[in-house]
């Protein structure tokens, strides 16, 4: 006869979890804008923000805005409801859902360049005051705004704040203040609101995710790299130097400037518990059931211990603490900025792309017609060592 605690431990292990492996629904093309696009609408819902971030960068640096618009703001829109009542966001912060297969928004650092990009968008089209909006948004995204433990330390972002605010005939000194203060590799330049051409210049490759620990569960970063390290603005006779001002692994790898690792601590301590009393109560369990003789009060506690045990093996090899790697991964490495003012009309541009010795680098250089705009209106030039 099967006593109730047997009956439940035969239940248990008859229990399976059949895995499948996905398959893509759609063909790759090569086209990097293609190919995310089809991910977007064919790959699962849980990477769409992720192919939408990646698809946008690479709309922005072929000039494709329209594109590069359209996917942003289904960013915005999903970042703005992700910690609303959403009943799979809910169901996949439980311990037994694994972090890769949650929603994908991504850490701060990518956070904050949805919005740095959103914003380049809008001040293209002629909304500066948006564009603000969503510098600010990306400084909440830097933020701690529950704790005050830490707060943005984005220089380019506070900038870009106090320039829009001057340009919009407000107060921005308090942004251009903090901007000044933050700046670790190159203080931004004066504030100019009168100047007409901005550049929004980036290059390098931004560091990249891996998993330690135990469980896999500690998130850590591998550092970004650029062989470029400023940039030489030449119209007629001005030359504009960019040099860094935000570097994206500091951003990733910093709160508030100060180191931090990512730990998922909780389901970390929640496995090892957990797999810990299994063990035990397995062990004890077997001990008293094999002392005592059949059908007596000493078997049924063992074999309910057993089954106890079993349980607990269960719930940990369920739990899946670890981190998830999944990463916006052409996002550049730093951030720059540089402004002038020039007549409405064509002009030319020359870019070059300078290594750390000041020299321009082999085939990135780029010459380029501009045709400024009439005022009020500022002309955007958006500058990658991407650009196709």
């Amino acid at each position: 006869m099967k006593t109730p605690a047997s009956l439940c431990l035969v239940g248990i292990l008859l229990v399976g979890c059949a895995t499948t492996r996905p398959v893509q629904s759609w063909q790759n093309t090569g086209d990097p804008i293609a190919d995310g696009k089809a991910a977007v609408e064919n790959g699962p819902k849980r990477d769409r923000v992720l192919w939408e971030y990646r698809t946008a960068a690479a709309a922005m640096r072929r000039g494709q805005f329209t594109d590069a618009k359209q996917l942003m703001d289904d960013v915005v829109v999903t970042l703005g409801g992700i910690y609303g009542p959403d009943r799979e966001a809910k169901r996949a912060r439980g311990y037994s859902s694994p972090e890769a297969r949650k929603t994908f928004i991504g850490e701060p650092y990518e956070r904050v360049m949805a919005y740095y990009y959103r914003g380049i968008l809008y001040w293209i089209d002629g909304e500066p005051d948006n564009a603000r909006a969503c510098f600010r948004s990306g400084q909440i995204m830097d933020s701690d705004t529950e704790n005050k433990t830490y707060s943005s330390d984005y220089v380019l972002l506070d900038y870009l704040d106090g320039l829009a605010s001057a340009k919009l005939g407000g107060d921005g000194s308090d942004a251009l203040k903090r901007a000044e203060a933050e700046a670790r590799l190159t203080k931004p330049p004066p504030c100019a609101p009168k100047a007409n051409v901005l550049f929004f210049a980036e290059f390098g490759n931004g560091p990249t995710k891996y998993a330690t620990g135990q469980y896999a569960e500690e998130l850590r970063f591998l550092p970004g790299n650029s062989a470029v390290r400023s940039l030489r603005i030449k119209v007629g006779d001005e030359t504009l130097r960019a040099d860094p001002y935000d570097d994206l692994t500091f951003q990733a790898t910093t709160r508030g400037g100060r180191v931090m690792d990512h730990i998922l601590a909780n389901k970390a301590v929640f496995k090892s518990a957990t797999d810990t009393a299994g063990t035990a109560a397995i062990i004890s369990g077997a001990i008293l059931a094999g002392q005592q003789g059949r059908h007596s009060a000493a078997d049924e506690v063992g074999v309910g211990l057993l089954a106890a045990g079993v349980i607990g093996k269960i719930f940990s090899a369920a739990t899946t603490p670890a981190a998830d790697t999944r990463a916006w991964d052409n996002l550049p490495q730093y951030l720059s900025f540089a402004s002038t003012h020039l007549t409405p009309g064509p002009h030319s541009v020359t870019v070059e792309f300078l290594d750390g010795g000041g020299s321009p680098l082999a085939n990135l250089t780029r010459t380029v017609t501009i045709n400024v705009s009439d005022p009020p209106r500022d002309t955007i030039i958006f500058v990658s060592d991407k650009n196709q």
